[in-house]
């Protein structure tokens, strides 16, 4: 089995301008190649039979993506609307600023099939492509944020999947976010 980074994932994981809340002391060129050679420490299933969670022990610092809200961190939240990219529909979005999470255990690398690429206009020379990557504190996939739920079920054109809404996913999702915030620094 093959996997590539794709190059919406590599922009967001390894942007030019390298931030905090990305994956650490390493290379995109490196971090193909470790996901390559060293084997996942399971597989889980994704939302979609073209989805595949590559599990990882973390071999970087990169801290956790996700941080649960307390009052004591609450007022450290931020929101905007914004688009993935150019072609995408801006969406309302929060995150924290100004905290310090732990340092991730796990890296639960996203990965579409081939197939699934070329069906969302993207071509990739390997079996599998890694579309993002969760920075987590335990060996498990983070809930789907509801709104990425929603413009899957929008469909490709809309920069989705197009495969539609399961309403106890987004229930579960729902109940995580709730209660937790991505973070930028």
């Amino acid at each position: 089995m093959s996997i590539v980074l794709t190059d919406f994932a590599r922009l967001r994981l390894f942007p030019r301008e390298p931030r905090r809340n990305t994956i650490q002391d390493t290379t995109a060129d490196e971090f193909q190649r470790h996901l390559n050679e060293v084997e996942p420490l399971k597989v889980l299933d994704g939302y979609a039979p073209f989805c595949k969670l590559h599990v990882h022990r973390n071999w970087t610092s990169t801290r956790c993506l996700s941080v649960p809200i307390t009052d004591a961190n609450r007022h450290l939240l931020r929101s905007d609307y914004e688009a993935r990219t150019r072609e995408e529909l801006p969406v309302l979005v929060r995150w924290f600023e100004g905290i310090d999470p732990p340092v991730a255990a796990f890296l639960v690398v996203i990965l579409y099939s081939r197939d699934q690429l070329a069906t969302e206009g993207t071509r990739i020379d390997a079996d599998w492509g890694v579309v993002g990557c969760m920075y987590t504190a335990e060996p498990e996939e983070t809930p789907m944020a509801p709104i990425t739920m929603l413009r899957n079920a929008l469909g490709v054109e809309e920069g989705g999947s197009g495969v539609p809404l399961d309403r106890a996913a987004y229930a579960r999702s729902v109940e995580f976010w709730r209660n937790h915030a991505n973070w930028r620094g």
